[in-house]
């Protein structure tokens, strides 16, 4: 008898096919005591399986490339923290076995950020899974992992890490469904990337039996169990027709009475350009910059190094617009070299652009990176700063710009609340805004990002939400300047389409999001968009808002 089940969904496509589970298996070794003798061998040990599954990560990232290779290389760094090493070695030194000592270390590490208030749930599917990976090493099993199959299959798991979601081939999972993460997580996002149908936050995914035939819609976060012959072929067809309106669609973004919203990606480096290029994006509209500083964490890369990066970008587009954010570390990206250590809420602390005006040497090297890599270029540059509070935050920001010489538009991302409620102010100060939905939505209902649990609080169609994003962009309006919106948000095609309606004059997304963004936004008018919009915003709830805009565009 066909069921549905509904969690969130983060990536586009639909996948039917049967259950198979992600392997489990119980890696927390056995806490027998050994010869004092014995120690610098079981540290010798342990050394050397951090050391081989850091190298393991790397590999993985050269082979996926792109996003994922920043994340695994990021995971990488996790796996070799001096202190964490230390700690280890410590244990094993009164007596821990190297295995143990591993599993011990990182439980006291996640028990200490916990008790601290540490702001960090958004790595511990990355903890764990370094954890892992090493402690099954030393005690000689296997890694749980992707299942091995002939055939195709939908993958069920608790979470995915980064290391397994990277190297999924598409053409034997067709796509996956987790009971944990949310729409921002590492696996969300790598799954974007990689094309295959995802759907997180599911409670009860686990219980799905080995071997169920389910049908994923990945945007609408259903989840059909046993599907009937006539819902198969429904999705199949509608499968079907939406990848011939891609297919058709093509060039710039714009409704289709011809108001026209550039179409941006959102990269990490040189490494996502092509697939920025491939996928017909109009520039870049959100260049994350802080992959190329977390490479080593103790100190910032060279102004040489620096212009090299962002020049490889500059020049993938020619005469386009290239948004690039400066250095936003901090919370989950700490840097040893800027981010205070002892915060007990980094994430409402010293981060972003207050870490940056602490350390102005690092903001002007960047900057002055900037204006080099672009020199002699057409391109049209773009710098903005992350976790503006204020117009005095502005003031800060755009006064940098200028003592560093930057040729270029300067402007603010619109994360925290106030930023939104008071952007007229802030845009006195700078040219544009771009609004970073993910982080607004975490400020603005105090959930997580990364916590499944308060996913439904970072859903993006949360009207409040919508009203933050309103109130921006009327303000740019009035001021005659430009509001984009470079969250996760602008990878929802109906979601686009609503957004547009409230005034946002461009979108950026990750690149395997832009052709169904582009071949949506063409079925609908600004003024259709417009009426959604209004739509969205009179309801309470982020499924009454999906609901509202979608009868306005079906014409219900």
């Amino acid at each position: 008898m066909e069921t549905t089940l509904r969690g969130v969904g983060v990536s586009h496509g639909v996948a039917i096919g049967e259950v198979r589970h992600m392997g489990t298996a119980v890696l927390e070794p056995p806490a027998k005591q050994i010869p004092a003798e014995d120690a610098e061998r079981e540290q010798g040990r342990a050394r050397q399986a951090v050391e081989a599954v850091a190298a393991d990560l790397i590999a993985r990232g050269n082979l996926a490339g792109g996003e994922a290779q920043h994340v695994l290389e990021a995971q990488a760094m996790m796996a070799q923290d001096p202190e964490l090493m230390a700690d280890v070695e410590r244990r094993i030194a009164v007596g821990s076995s190297a295995e143990r000592g591993v599993y011990d270390a990182f439980a006291s590490y996640r028990a200490l950020l916990a008790n601290a208030g540490e702001y960090l749930a958004g790595r511990v599917a990355d903890l764990d899974d370094v954890r892992n990976r090493i402690v099954a090493r030393l005690l000689g099993v296997p890694m749980p992992g992707v299942p091995d199959s002939d055939e195709p299959y939908v993958l069920i798991a608790r979470d995915l890490a980064p290391a397994d979601t990277a190297l999924l081939d598409p053409a034997l999972v067709l796509g996956f469904v987790t009971e944990e993460g949310g729409p921002t997580s590492h696996s969300a996002i790598l799954a974007r990337a990689l094309g295959v149908p995802a759907v997180v936050a599911l409670p009860g995914a686990g219980e799905l039996a080995e071997g169920t035939v389910i049908a994923v819609d990945g945007s609408t976060g259903e989840i059909f169990v046993e599907p009937s012959a006539e819902k198969r072929a429904e999705m199949e067809s509608a499968a079907a027709a939406r990848k011939a309106a891609l297919s058709a669609s093509t060039g710039p973004g714009a409704t289709s009475d011809g108001h026209k919203i550039p179409l941006l990606a959102n990269v990490g480096g040189p490494g996502d350009v092509p697939a920025a290029v491939e996928a017909g994006a109009e520039g870049v509209g959100l260049f994350r910059t802080e992959f190329l500083f977390l490479d080593d964490s103790e100190r910032a890369p060279s102004e040489e190094k620096q212009v090299a990066a962002y020049r490889a970008v500059l020049e993938a587009f020619p005469e386009g617009r290239v948004v690039v954010r400066v250095l936003d570390a901090g919370a989950d990206k700490p840097l040893d070299f800027l981010t205070p250590a002892d915060e007990p809420n980094p994430a409402l602390g010293v981060r972003g652009l207050r870490s940056l005006l602490d350390h102005p040497d690092v903001l002007r090297t960047q900057l002055t990176a900037l204006a080099k890599a672009a020199e002699g270029l057409p391109v049209h540059l773009e710098v903005m700063a992350p976790m503006v509070a204020d117009r005095a935050d502005a003031k800060a920001f755009a006064d940098a710009c200028r003592e560093a010489g930057l040729g270029a538009k300067f402007g603010a991302m619109v994360e925290i609340p106030s930023a939104a409620l008071r952007a007229r102010s802030i845009l006195r100060e700078v040219e544009f805004l771009s609004l970073g939905t993910n982080d607004l939505a975490q400020y603005t209902f105090a959930a997580d990002r990364q916590v499944g649990a308060v996913s439904r609080l970072q859903d993006p169609w949360q009207p409040a939400l919508l009203d933050l994003v309103a109130l921006s962009a009327q303000a740019a309006a009035a001021e005659g300047k430009s509001c984009g919106v470079c969250g996760e948000a602008a990878s929802d095609p109906l979601l686009a389409c609503v957004l547009t309606g409230l005034g946002v004059t461009s979108l950026s997304m990750g690149a395997a999001s832009i052709p169904y963004v582009r071949a949506t936004l063409a079925k609908y008018t600004l003024a259709q968009c417009e009426r959604a919009a209004s739509a969205a915003r009179a309801t309470d709830s982020a499924e009454e808002a999906r609901m509202a805009a979608q009868a306005v565009l079906s014409g219900e």
